[in-house]
């Protein structure tokens, strides 16, 4: 276990041991709370069906204080049931919330210069599930607050704690809220907790218990909320973005106000699953380092046996590899699987789909306690098995008709498995053999070694390989010699479909920039240097094209970059998932070529995007790549990646080997950049800069 997840399991259990001792400990009289005119009257718990012991928490907590009538809080106290981001039918489209929005919205709320000048005030961000979810959860509060019996209405998410003199805090600042405004009844909202963004955020009219936000304020956990408000809030929907960033534009007609400081604060042991739509984009832009989900673990679901009714993509094959277990799929028609290759199946893939089962083999698995079967509508397997022989509460049957959301409940309540906040996925074709494992078996190939295993996913979507890895010659990496490439470029001059950028990444210590590329007659220079100002020490070039590919042959003569700590990178990339096919030249190496693919399931936008680390090895040139320009080839196809250098294949993967083939449209991308890790290329020798990469002549076959 890496030492910061070990320190901060340790912190979240002595902030749950802390908050569990003063659950026992009386908090004080709130005066702010209680009955008739001029009080917060209510208070309103948004609270999901799935999380009942968050609710008794929060419950627990507000039981600590007493209203100014001496009543417990939690006596005032209602459930408001959460919109579930899980449940595709609550967030579906809405006329409530505008599901995209600019990021100069963000940047209203959060201004950051290096955000804005690698997307501008344009780019549109589409909002995640769960953060449509939230939006909705707070509409159906407000709608609440309108039609309820108090004026005043303390709205509360299920993931709080009250801060040291939160009593007395909430006091001063409701006194001096009520006294602004005394004439209106009370103020219309008041934040009790909140996040300054940044640090960024302004504030006008303060006094030592409350201040008057400009913009600048993040989540909207404990507000007080009036029913002219709340009016206001419903007025002006429909939300546009997440709506803790949308609200900061109604500060001005709402007339808002927070405390001098939050006095409750969000609780570290709470645990969410929600995703959000900018991180992304600051990850892009430099400004945050770590991933936006955590890498999960591979599931114990299995060992699971599914058959489909032969859709024309591998719709149920994508799901459960959503879920996180490792999935073969078979075309069906393939020489009935015995016993013995049945249980060696079964040592390797947690998930079977459409397997032709031998008879025998098809009641060993149900003999099994541990095996589980899934069904779609139609689907018959092995031939005319009788459906009433399979046990049926190892058994689930998924609904009749389209693909949807209405598959998962069957699925994940069969699987023990908490449905994603992820739509039910169409699939890629199966004629594309993404889940079909093509290894082979024979041992007439040469060998690749893979890197240590300390670089290998371990994940439900990559095998770790044990032995080195057969190297296939390809059959088409020529196929395209004679014909036109839909893209080529020289690179001599700036090229409108592969224009530089200035985005960064997670692990990247240079920031691109648009200073370092450089055209030239030999092509385009890829300069990094030491950055003069800006978050990361040293700034280089990078450029990529326009569009995104879906397969292809992709070529470009290049000569690296030569120096430790250094890496040229030659690619293909997208996210939401991240899928990726990588060559990279290593400037401590340059007698070899890492080449990579990174795979994460799910349709185009789903949220899954882990996997930094990928199925790497490295092949030997003969040649040092530093020294002169060489022509470099990715041939992807459905099923089917080849690497070749100067017209030879030097490797090849198929499905399996050691992960699925990307199957999502992808950028082109090439950059020079330097590792945070020393592991990939060595620590940067500072001596060898500014150092240098150049491309020309890229060309692209469809």
């Amino acid at each position: 276990m890496k030492l910061q997840e070990f320190s901060g399991r340790v912190e979240r259990l002595v902030f749950r041991a802390s908050r569990a001792l003063m659950s026992f400990c009386y908090g004080g009289q709130i005066s702010a709370f209680g009955a008739g005119k001029g009080k917060i009257g209510e208070i309103l718990i948004v609270n999901l069906d799935r999380q009942p012991k968050r609710l008794q928490r929060t419950l627990r907590e507000l039981a600590r204080f007493r209203t100014d009538d001496g009543v417990l809080l939690s006596s005032i106290s209602r459930r408001l049931t959460a919109v579930d981001a899980r449940d595709g039918r609550a967030v579906a489209a809405t006329a409530d919330v505008d599901q995209t929005y600019p990021i100069g919205e963000h940047l209203h709320v959060q201004p950051d210069a290096r955000l804005e000048e690698c997307f501008g005030l344009k780019e549109r961000v589409r909002l995640t599930r769960q953060e449509v979810a939230v939006a909705r959860s707070h509409i159906e509060a407000w709608k609440y607050v309108v039609n309820g019996p108090a004026n005043h209405v303390l709205v509360l998410e299920d993931d709080i704690w009250f801060a040291h003199g939160a009593a007395l805090a909430i006091d001063r600042g409701w006194l001096a809220a009520s006294n602004r405004f005394a004439n209106e009844g009370g103020p219309r909202l008041l934040y009790l907790s909140y996040e300054d963004a940044g640090g960024t955020a302004e504030r006008a009219d303060a006094c030592e218990a409350l201040f008057r936000p400009i913009r600048g304020l993040w989540h909207l956990s404990g507000y007080v909320l009036s029913r002219e408000g709340a009016r206001i809030l419903l007025h002006a929907m429909p939300v546009v973005g997440p709506v803790d960033m949308w609200i900061n534009r109604r500060f001005g007609e709402l007339k808002a106000l927070a405390l001098s400081s939050p006095a409750i604060l969000q609780r570290l042991d709470g645990g969410s699953d929600n995703c959000y739509s900018i991180m992304p984009y600051l990850a892009r832009a430099g400004i945050v380092d770590s991933n936006a989900v955590e890498v999960p673990n591979r599931t114990p679901a299995g060992p699971v046996l599914a058959w489909t009714a032969k859709r024309d993509s591998d719709s149920l094959a994508m799901a459960l590899s959503m879920l996180g277990l490792r999935v073969r799929a078979f075309d069906g028609h393939e020489t009935p699987i015995d016993e013995g290759q049945f249980r060696a199946i079964l040592a390797t893939f947690d998930a079977i789909v459409d397997a032709p089962l031998s008879m025998a083999s098809m009641l060993t698995a149900i003999a099994r306690s541990d095996v589980k079967f899934v069904l779609e509508a139609e689907a018959r397997p092995c031939g005319e098995f009788p459906l009433s022989s399979l046990p049926s509460n190892r058994t689930a049957f998924l609904p009749t008709g389209e693909v949807s959301d209405t598959f998962w409940p069957p699925l994940c309540n069969l699987l023990q498995l908490a449905p994603p906040a992820l739509p039910f996925p169409t699939g890629p074709p199966r004629a594309w053999r993404v889940f079909r494992d093509d290894r082979a078996t024979s041992s007439d190939y040469k060998s690749t070694s893979p890197l240590k295993n300390w670089l290998m996913d371990d994940s439900a979507w990559a095998l770790l390989p044990q032995r080195d890895w057969p190297s296939r010659p390809g059959s088409s990496t020529n196929s395209h010699s004679l014909a036109t490439p839909i893209v080529h470029e020289s690179m001599t001059i700036p090229s409108q479909l592969l224009p530089g950028g200035i985005e960064t990444f997670p692990g990247n210590l240079a920031a691109f920039d648009l200073d370092g590329l450089d055209h030239d007659m030999d092509g385009v220079h890829l300069v990094l240097n030491k950055a003069a100002k800006g978050p990361r020490p040293y700034r280089s070039g990078s450029f990529a094209s326009v569009q995104s590919f879906g397969h292809g042959r992709f070529q470009a003569e290049i000569k690296g970059a030569r120096g430790a700590g250094l890496v040229t990178g030659f690619f293909l990339h997208r996210a939401s998932p991240r899928q990726e096919i990588d060559i990279e030249l290593t400037g401590d190496e340059p007698q070899r070529m890492l080449v990579n693919v990174y795979f994460n399931p799910g349709d185009a936008g789903t949220a899954l995007d882990f996997g930094y680390r990928g199925s790497p090895c490295k092949i030997d040139l003969g040649f040092d790549a530093t020294q002169d320009f060489h022509v470099y080839t990715i041939e992807w196809r459905p099923g089917f990646i080849s690497w070749s250098v100067d017209g030879v294949t030097v490797h090849s993967r198929v499905g399996w080997d050691p992960s699925p083939i990307p199957h999502l449209p992808m950028r082109l991308h090439a950059n020079l950049w330097a590792p945070r890790s020393d592991e990939l290329a060595g620590r940067i020798d500072e001596s060898v800069l500014p150092a240098t990469a150049v491309f020309k002549n890229i060309s692209i076959w469809e």
